[in-house]
């Protein structure tokens, strides 16, 4: 982040400076959000998915129809990065929330009716030529984020809007049965087989989804690999739990404009331990999440299909 620029609190709160950012992105349009559906899941698929995420913490769909502009959002993410903006901007753009909002009924065949939206999201871009890696191997909560019969209290997804491939970045994982210590309280140790990792190639617009007990992380690029790894993840928790974090906020509704700053500024704080946060940014970070509270919504999903 060294090269943050130097940008005015007033032109980052200013709904104009993002739309001339990226004029072919939206920014809090409230028609556009009304017009966005809910993909629908069948019984029997819903069905498999929970399965898959109980036994095996995880599970992977093939590229969905988003009819959004995605190569428009991969460039996006792209000029933030240029410009030395914390990637979790990527969220001011409606396009961003409309990806999860998509995957409502999915999410909530996992974790039940009533189901809500964490405050924690972020944007990844990972470049190969200049050996990055994506964000070393965590668990996004710990054996607190299942029930006892093993089902998830919390999901994350996470949406590759590049190919995420073995030489750029992709995801790795150990499965949650091939996982020692998975869902006890000596997580925090590393028992498992190397054999066991499970290395996770998907093509753009694919969907991963793990609970989160589960122990993955980013891999380290390889120079070999000129395109980057551009992906985007949301968290999501039952309704029927404590909060994990707060504010949560109800999945079928957008956030306001000046919600979504506040939750950036959150998104760029928060996660400071998962990589370098230089000084000026944290501040400046600090100063959108400390603002005056602001109207939480927008607008709500309209139509499904």
């Amino acid at each position: 982040m060294s090269n943050f620029p130097s940008i005015e609190l007033a032109q980052v709160n200013d709904p104009a400076w993002w739309r001339n950012l990226a004029p072919a992105l939206h920014v809090h349009d409230v028609p556009f959000l009304q017009q966005q559906g809910v993909m629908r899941i069948e019984d029997e698929m819903a069905k498999t998915l929970r399965e898959l995420i109980r036994v095996e913490g995880y599970f992977q769909l093939p590229p969905q129809r988003w009819d959004l502009p995605i190569d428009g959002m991969v460039n996006l993410v792209k000029t933030l990065n240029a410009n030395g903006l914390p990637l979790p901007f990527a969220f001011v753009y409606d396009e961003f929330w409309c990806l999860y909002l998509r995957l409502n009924h999915v999410i909530e065949s996992l974790i039940g009716p009533g189901f809500l939206r964490l405050p924690d999201f972020w944007a990844w871009l990972v470049d190969p030529q200049k050996d990055e890696s994506g964000w070393s191997p965590h668990r996004d909560k710990n054996h607190k984020a299942l029930f006892e019969d093993g089902s998830p209290k919390s999901v994350t997804i996470w949406i590759p809007l590049t190919d995420s491939t073995t030489l750029n970045g992709c995801m790795y994982l150990v499965p949650a049965d091939r996982d020692p210590v998975y869902g006890t309280p000596q997580d925090d140790q590393r028992v498992f087989k190397h054999s066991d990792i499970r290395a996770l190639p998907a093509q753009a617009g694919s969907v991963l989804c793990w609970n989160q007990a589960i122990l993955h992380w980013g891999s380290h690029s390889s120079t070999r690999e000129t395109l980057p790894r551009i992906s985007v993840a949301f968290e999501f928790q039952s309704g029927q739990v404590p909060p994990f974090n707060e504010p949560l906020t109800k999945p079928n509704e957008i956030p306001s404009f000046a919600f979504r700053m506040q939750l950036i500024g959150k998104q760029i704080v928060q996660y400071k331990h998962m990589y370098p946060l230089a000084p000026e940014v944290e501040a400046f970070a600090r100063t959108l999440f400390q603002a005056e509270p602001a109207p939480p919504t927008a607008a709500a999903a309209a139509a499904t299909f």
